[in-house]
């Protein structure tokens, strides 16, 4: 045999290998693979259903401090953020005076001071006829008492042309309309105006201007609002778990104390009713690192069950009102799958509660187990 005939012989034997190396690959590729699951065993745990509702940290009293008096400010003894005590000042007014009612005063003080000048004149010629034992002292008395009413009368119109002109009196110095004084004890969030401003009173026609806003920072409430989804489960009382934006390392708890009758607002669609919460804080904490108007969101246990038996969510079939799983029966190639109706209860998406049909060393199936080769899918 020459080494033609053998060279020959050996590529035949080459491509036969081939052809058949490639039909079995083929064969055995082609043949369906056994399907794989993943396999999960009921454990007892505690499953708690949350919302997350954003809202912002806010005091519960803020006071709006107006003027008693219109005028100007001439001083400002305040600064946003220093603390302040009920009665203390917090800016001093130039008072201009209304025209018209200034001429009125001025008018009353002059009318006042000629009644009393006749009054004093009357006072006079009954006390000498009084003194000679002409009059009574019945009427003595009288002209006495007239004249009194009218002296009084003068200073009373005195003041209130004091008061017109220039927002005290000589008998109400300490307390003058022209010293703008804090109504609460807290911290001065703002003072919107600066010296040399007009300020106007509050009355039937305006609500005045606000020359400071004051607030207790350590009384704290949070507002947020919820989604009409979820405020049937929010009853008054329940506990909260504050997170600040600007704190992120700090946590508070919070009990609900108001939830709105009445929708406050709507987003996508679905009507949200505001809710109210009061702060408190850790022990050992201060709110002096808290600022009014921070963002924060709160964290409501809307349902929670305690011990009870549980699986993932992703293990359940649902059909229609009805719920099952697939028992696990056998091991390896010969396991098998029994498809079992169950009573479920609450879920946190994640997991959901087994009230019946399943026992505690009962495993069930998963989702299906995707390897590398399976359509080129990871795991």
């Amino acid at each position: 045999m020459n080494g033609k005939t053998v060279i020959r012989y050996l590529l035949i034997a080459l491509a036969l290998t081939l052809f058949l190396g490639t039909f079995v690959f083929l064969y055995l590729n082609s043949r369906p693979k056994p399907e794989r699951y993943e396999s999960f065993v009921p454990v007892v745990t505690d499953i708690r259903k949350t919302s997350i509702v954003t809202g912002k940290i806010e005091p519960r009293d803020e006071v709006a401090v107006k003027p008693q008096i219109s005028g100007i400010i001439t001083e400002l003894l305040k600064e946003a953020g220093q603390n302040v005590v009920a009665g203390e000042v917090i800016a001093k007014l130039k008072v201009i005076p209304d025209m018209n009612q200034l001429a009125s005063a001025q008018s009353r003080v002059r009318l006042s001071r000629m009644n009393c000048d006749q009054a004093k004149t009357d006072y006079e010629r009954q006390k000498t006829l009084f003194d000679k034992g002409l009059i009574s002292a019945n009427d003595y008395e009288k002209v006495r008492q007239t004249y009194n009413q009218a002296r009084e009368e003068v200073k009373v119109a005195q003041e209130q042309l004091e008061l017109t002109r220039d927002g005290v009196s000589a008998s109400n110095a300490s307390s003058s309309n022209t010293l703008v004084r804090s109504t609460i004890s807290g911290i001065i969030l703002d003072i919107p105006v600066k010296v040399g401003n007009s300020v106007i009173l509050s009355n039937t026609f305006n609500d005045g201007t606000t020359i400071a806003s004051v607030a207790d920072m350590s009384n704290l409430i949070f507002r947020g609002n919820v989604d009409e989804t979820e405020v049937g489960h929010l009853a008054v009382g329940m506990p909260m778990q504050i997170t600040i934006g600007a704190m992120q390392d700090v946590r508070f708890t919070a009990a609900l104390e108001y939830i709105s009758p009445k929708a406050t607002a709507t987003t996508g669609g679905a009507n949200q009713f505001e809710i109210k919460a009061a702060v408190r804080l850790p022990e050992g904490a201060t709110f002096e690192a808290i600022r009014s108007g921070y963002s924060a969101t709160a964290q409501i246990v809307l349902e929670e069950a305690k011990g009870i038996l549980a699986i993932p969510e992703a293990a359940i079939e649902f059909s229609g009102d009805s719920t099952f799983v697939y028992v696990e029966h056998g091991s390896g190639n010969a396991k098998t799958y029994e498809r079992r109706a169950v009573r479920t209860g609450l879920s946190d998406g994640i997991n959901i509660e087994i009230k019946e049909g399943l026992k505690k060393d009962e495993s069930v199936r998963g989702g299906k187990i995707i390897t590398d080769k399976d359509n080129n899918a990871e795991v």
